[in-house]
């Protein structure tokens, strides 16, 4: 069986601009990302860009047993590997920005997620957010990470700007500094709908 962090690392050298980063997610980081899981209840949580599951164990053991996971990867390999090491995890094959095409509106309490933002076009983050608030059930919670990288620069700014006019609420998380690259979260509540 192929290691998790063998099959990241031949996806990153593969595509890394699909990839963006060049390891997987620290557990701390992991950590602060799935804050807004929910632990009661019978949820629906989803996962954006799960790559190797980096951050799926730790979204798993904050679950109540009645709760549905869905993960959404785009690269074929990561699917595969996941759909092998986490049997538990239903994945689909796809981008993120085609969620409406599978998902319900409404129907998600947490979406997760690990995309790297500030390589993905804008006309595309713009089609995954609209996604994301279209899927994401009233009271849900929307977080992703933001690696300091990329938050200083245009792509970065551009993308904590279609954040706040896409949500009326956004938090920034503490940055943790033990990832590489480092990088801090956002929390996203309450789609604006325009």
């Amino acid at each position: 069986m192929k290691t998790d962090l063998g099959v990241f690392l031949k996806a990153a050298m593969r595509r890394p601009a699909v990839i963006g980063a060049f390891a997987p997610t620290s557990e701390i980081l992991a950590a602060q990302l799935v804050e807004v899981v929910p632990r009661r209840g019978a949820p629906t949580v989803l996962e954006l860009g799960p790559g190797t599951g980096a951050v799926s164990g730790l979204i798993r053991s904050r679950l109540p047993d009645d709760a549905r996971y869905l993960a959404v990867e785009v690269d074929r390999a990561m699917v595969d590997h996941l759909t092998v090491t986490r049997p538990w995890l239903e994945v689909l094959h796809m981008s993120a920005a085609e969620l409406g095409s599978r998902i319900g509106a409404g129907e998600v309490d947490a979406v997760v997620s690990a995309l790297p933002w500030t390589l993905i076009p804008e006309r595309t983050q713009g089609q995954i957010i609209e996604e994301v608030a279209k899927v994401l059930a009233p009271g849900g919670s929307f977080t992703t990470i933001a690696y300091l990288t990329g938050t200083s620069f245009g792509p970065g700014k551009r993308f904590r700007r279609r954040l706040g006019a896409s949500f009326d609420e956004v938090l920034t998380t503490r940055t943790v500094w033990r990832n590489l690259p480092p990088a801090r979260t956002y929390v996203c509540r309450r789609p604006i709908v325009p």
